[in-house]
């Protein structure tokens, strides 16, 4: 006989199964390979944190120390950490805009786009890593849309990596901007119907979409979660699921990038990186945690009016130069 693993937690889900008066929904175990992703990330996470801790104190505790106390009274470090715990908030629960929102502080603060780019890559490394690991954990990762869109993702992100060091990132951003809001608004248009449909069937052309999403991603300085997520929740695609999977695979997709911009870019705003990290790890599993909690109409409504106003705002500033 079958022993059922159920899932006790007061989920919207389970709200509905005890409105109608059936049992709560049961746990899935994890898929092995989703296991294994989150070990990887787990044990890279680790590293990065062991070879930085072991660059600080490389010469002397004191000077470690000195460059901690350094950083920690430059205003830009605890402006970045607001930044990049508002910014994962959005992007763990919604899957999207972290890049987006880091990027553009730190174009205000005159940083070049690939020196924008590369730092906010390498500060993902981390946020995406937990956040992909926490969505794993409350069972709102895919296996099959997570290997769909992995590979083809990890080869956009190189292929923008190369272009954002050679050619002005903005060139694309209008192009893009009016597609995200067109998205925006049809998943706005999708939340206020009477009846929201859930497609159960396969996404089609995610290949093709990482692709474009992971080259968005990295050239633009954002943009993979806008648009991965925002077509595929826009087409009728399961919300927690999607955001999960798409978070998931950005991490694989951020290491790539991040690692080719380190090569690519001779430097790097480090205390604005670490500020980024601080905030972003603060917010991540709270984020995974919020997106599990909402209401399938809920997030679409987020979404749409999150994705239409980055898109309406960006349209503005180009409008104007």
């Amino acid at each position: 006989m079958k022993i059922r693993n159920l899932d006790l937690s007061d989920t919207v889900i389970n709200q509905e199964h005890e409105a109608l008066g059936i049992p709560p929904i049961e746990q899935i175990p994890l898929h092995p390979v989703i296991r294994t992703a989150m070990w990887f990330a787990i044990l890279t996470l680790t590293g990065l944190v062991a070879a930085g801790t072991a660059q600080v104190f490389g010469d002397s505790w004191n000077a470690g120390v000195t460059t901690i106390g350094n950083t920690f009274n430059d205003s830009m470090f605890w402006n970045a950490v607001l930044v990049g715990l508002l910014a994962q908030v959005v992007d763990g629960a919604l899957g999207m805009a972290y890049g987006l929102t880091s990027t553009s502080f730190l174009l205000a603060t005159g940083a070049s786009p690939a020196l924008a780019t590369a730092s906010v890559h390498m500060a993902e490394v981390f946020t995406t890593g937990v956040s992909g690991v926490s969505h794993a954990k409350f069972g709102n990762v895919d296996i099959r849309l997570f290997i769909r869109l992995l590979i083809p993702g990890i080869v956009g992100g190189l292929l923008g990596a190369v272009l954002v060091t050679q050619i002005d990132g903005n060139t694309l951003k209008p192009f893009i901007t009016a597609y995200l809001l067109l998205m925006g608004v049809y998943v706005l248009s999708k939340a206020f119907r009477k009846h929201i449909a859930t497609r159960k069937d396969e996404p089609r052309h995610v290949g093709k979409l990482a692709l474009l999403g992971g080259f968005v991603d990295t050239y633009g300085g954002g943009g993979w979660g806008p648009v991965v997520t925002t077509t595929l929740v826009g087409t009728g695609h399961d919300p927690r699921t999607t955001i999960g999977s798409v978070n998931f695979a950005e991490f694989f997709l951020t290491l790539a990038s991040a690692a080719s911009l380190f090569i690519l870019v001779d430097e790097t705003i480090w205390h604005v990186v670490a500020g980024l990290i601080v905030g972003g790890l603060f917010a991540a599993p709270f984020a995974a945690y919020a997106c599990k909690k909402f209401s399938t109409r809920t997030l679409l409504v987020l979404v749409g009016m999150l994705i239409s106003g980055i898109s309406v705002f960006n349209l503005y500033k180009a409008l104007l130069v």
